[in-house]
């Protein structure tokens, strides 16, 4: 199976277009941007504001949420208000657990999202074995009551969107699949049959975890299917990483997972999930359009040609794991083998955060490590194959990384960091440790301290997801203290270095019962101390327990203004009055021996 057709340079993959409205999604169309409302449904005037202030900040679709049939109703309002303000951006509707919301929504806007693995089901973490008939049974049940919402969409004309969560999968699936990439796949292919069984094609696909590498391996696991499936179903995708977060550390973890798929061709409209206002998702999500996607050429060729190498693949697309390099140690440190990613600063920068802790200033986690310029290292041409043999007829291990691009030498020219240390990964003997770069040009900086961190992020996180890299250079950015903590802050993002409190927190929406942000705020400054101990923060009930499958603890909204706290993916203390919550979120840690004093 091929999620792209090369590993080591890039085309946009072909896809149809999906019409939403007078926006065409997929085919030749510009990667699209969107984002969602985060108001209650009900209240016409601020969703109309809130979808205008998008509009105005250059978002190209509007999700809001419909959890229930009044609120779905409630889109007619919406959509009336907005058009008569002469604003035409399309409008999708939200659905969780409510088929007859749907059918309603339907009505209203140009396009309906649902979630199979809660349209016709609900979770209760049920254990059960299927017998092929009761699964045939299962599914006959799902068609029934999805076939009406497919019927109404192709009468209408809207499109849709066939979005699978890894937080929210179907108790069936689980039971057959697991908590798994392929459960993902399968769960959103069920829905998609039964589409096609109506020639009705006006849908996309997304596969969203807040885990980078799980969302990774599950579009990549998608895109593959599809291929096999035959040339018609090349439907878009839509990308996304959920739960992200807020701050750098959102836009970091949202960078890896939709950067690398960017990266490989893949996608066509993106959503970056942030838990802060909306209007602050957009640039984000324009950034990375402008900085990693692919041009849109409709003969979708690669950008540049590599010959490409008769070795076998360095890595599985479809599930990590780790290129065991032999250990090696410099500078103090051990690169290789099961030691931990390092990260390399620039000597300037390396001796301005040494001075800095000499003079008592607290760095705290982020302590300067590896000094590029005497590390012990081969700089190669990946495409240069006798280069790459004199390095493996090596005895012992050689620490290795990409040459810099050279304004002479014209084969490097379009071969992006990605692509190219890829290419070093498959031709250098395994046992060789890499140090990765984020970028292959240091003469030529971002244009701003957001681009520096979407680049670095995305090509540096996009392989350590791949199991490449044993350290990491930060060169993006000039800021001593920014470089180190965007180095750490990468490795921790893309699950291969944990050195602080990791966060799992849902954008706001009109499902949200609690102000996200604030409470956010409140918990990481209760909790931000305790290194190694992950917490989930979601506003409803949707992803949560799904999500929460691999955190240690979680704080979900059950009610308005009333929370449920979580040990992993259990309920264990409901209804908890919002004021009190932070402090039994505490006593619950501490009850679990995870606590430690700031």
């Amino acid at each position: 199976m091929k999620h792209c057709p090369s590993l080591y340079s890039a085309s946009r993959r072909p896809t149809r277009t999906v019409e939403v409205g007078s926006l065409g999604i997929g085919g030749p169309h510009p990667i699209r941007v969107q984002s969602m409302l985060t108001c209650d449904t009900m209240d016409t005037a601020a969703c109309v504001q809130q979808t205008l202030e998008l509009v105005e900040v250059g978002c190209e679709l509007v999700r809001i949420t419909a959890p229930t049939v009044k609120d779905a109703a409630n889109l007619e309002h919406i959509t009336a208000k907005l058009r008569s303000e002469g604003c035409r951006v399309p409008l999708v509707a939200d659905i969780h657990f409510k088929p007859e919301a749907a059918l309603e929504a339907a009505k209203w806007v140009e396009k309906v999202r649902i979630n199979p693995g809660n349209y016709a089901d609900k979770k209760r973490f049920d254990i059960r074995e299927y017998t092929e008939e009761q699964y045939s049974a299962e599914l006959e049940r799902i068609r029934e009551r999805f076939l009406p919402l497919v019927k109404l969409s192709k009468t209408n004309g809207i499109a849709m969107r066939i979005g699978t969560n890894h937080g929210s999968l179907s108790d069936r699936i689980m039971n057959r699949y697991g908590d798994s990439p392929l459960g993902m796949v399968e769960s959103a292919l069920e829905f998609a049959r039964i589409a096609r069984d109506c020639d009705y094609h006006a849908f996309v696909f997304s596969m969203k975890a807040s885990n980078p590498k799980v969302m990774i391996a599950a579009y990549r696991l998608l895109v593959a299917r599809l291929t096999e499936l035959g040339p018609d179903w090349n439907y878009p995708l839509h990308l996304g990483v959920t739960e992200a977060g807020d701050g750098e550390d959102g836009r970091i973890k949202s960078a890896i997972g939709i950067g690398s798929l960017l990266s490989d061709g893949i996608g066509d409209t993106i959503r970056v999930s942030l838990t802060e206002d909306s209007v602050h998702e957009i640039p984000v999500a324009r950034a990375l359009v402008e900085r990693i996607a692919l041009s849109s050429e409709t003969d979708h060729s690669p950008l540049c040609q590599v010959n490409e190498p008769n070795e076998p693949n360095p890595f599985d697309p479809f599930q990590y794991k780790r290129r065991e390099a032999a250990p090696l140690d410099t500078q103090g440190f051990s690169l290789g083998s099961t030691a931990l990613l390092r990260v390399a600063l620039a000597k300037t920068l390396h001796e301005s955060l040494l001075k800095r802790r000499d003079d008592g200033a607290a760095l705290g986690e982020y302590q300067p490590e590896l000094l590029a310029e005497t590390l012990p290292l081969h700089s190669v041409d990946p495409q240069d194959e006798e280069a790459v043999a004199a390095i493996n007829r090596a005895t012992q291990p050689q620490l290795v990384t990409v040459a810099d691009h050279q304004e002479d030498a014209p084969h490097h020219l379009g071969m992006s960091p990605i692509h190219a240390f890829r290419l070093l990964a498959t031709r250098l003997d395994p046992r060789h440790p890499i140090l990765l770069k984020d970028s292959l040009q240091p003469s030529k900086k971002p244009d701003s301290a957001l681009d520096a961190l979407l680049v670095s992020s995305v090509v540096l996180g996009s392989l350590i997801c791949d199991g490449i890299g044993d350290a990491v250079f930060v060169r993006n950015e000039p800021a001593p203290g920014a470089a180190l903590r965007l180095g750490y802050n990468i490795l921790q993002a893309a699950g291969a270095r944990i050195f602080k409190t990791d966060y799992v927190a849902c954008p706001s929406c009109g499902r949200t019962l609690f102000n996200l942000q604030e409470t956010t705020g409140r918990i990481k400054a209760a909790t931000a101390h305790l290194k190694g101990v992950k917490i989930a923060i979601m506003g409803c009930i949707v992803n949560g327990p799904g999500e929460m499958a691999d955190a240690d603890f979680g704080y979900v909204g059950g009610a308005p203004n009333k929370i449920n706290l979580y040990v992993g993916k259990k309920a264990v203390k409901f209804n908890i009055p919002e004021a009190e919550a932070v402090e039994r979120l505490r006593e619950l840690i501490i009850e679990h021996g995870k606590w430690v004093d700031p």
